[in-house]
């Protein structure tokens, strides 16, 4: 897939407010501070597509961006810790839960899962949140240019194992790295090959 165009559509606080679902979607969600605004950035080619902050929690709507006038790219809040208010987390969790429940063109969710890290509890129980209610994911690997490729292999099977305590099989998974722009073609070509099967 060769990226042409990718631009910032609208932010909205309520899946019934986001664009008309005459494309097929792709979200990207993952704990705060995963590096989601980075890889974004990185598989658009772009430097300031998606805002990226040092400070946890920044993206608190839907945000759509429309790539190649062809499918969306939604960034969504990070789930775990930020510094706000405990209602106002609240709040972003059942907009989140919401927009991936019943978006009725969301093709895929890729979560976004720190490499440098062993398996994190909420990671796990939003995959199962995921699984429940029968949302399709890819699982990716953030940041292995932060690890050795030992530590890096290690902690994804490790990550693997703890979900076949719950789950029957592991989804697809990438590794990547918004700095050396590690798996970009793989998950490009993930989503093209989902936008194939696509039915308006």
């Amino acid at each position: 897939m060769k990226l042409i165009e990718a631009k910032f559509v609208t932010s909205a606080a309520d899946y019934r407010k986001c664009p008309p679902p005459e494309k097929p979607e792709y979200a990207f969600i993952g704990r705060s501070n995963v590096g989601k605004s980075s890889l974004i950035n990185m598989l658009v080619a772009s430097k300031n597509l998606a805002k990226t902050s040092q400070t946890p929690g920044k993206t608190q709507l839907i945000n759509h961006f429309e790539i190649n006038k062809s499918w969306y790219l939604v960034d969504l809040p990070g789930y775990g810790f930020a510094k706000a208010p405990k209602a106002e987390r609240d709040k972003w969790g059942e907009m989140i839960g919401e927009y991936l429940v019943n978006r009725e063109n969301l093709m895929c969710v890729f979560v976004l899962i720190d490499v440098r890290h062993e398996p994190q509890k909420v990671d796990i129980e939003f995959l199962d949140f995921l699984g429940e209610k029968d949302v399709p994911f890819y699982l990716v690997f953030t940041k292995s240019d932060k690890v050795g490729s030992i530590t890096a292999e290690k902690n994804v099977e490790s990550f693997k194992q703890t979900m076949l305590l719950s789950w029957t099989k592991i989804p697809q998974y990438f590794i990547t790295s918004a700095e050396r722009r590690t798996g970009r073609d793989e998950l490009l070509k993930a989503i093209e090959e989902l936008n194939l099967s696509f039915k308006k």
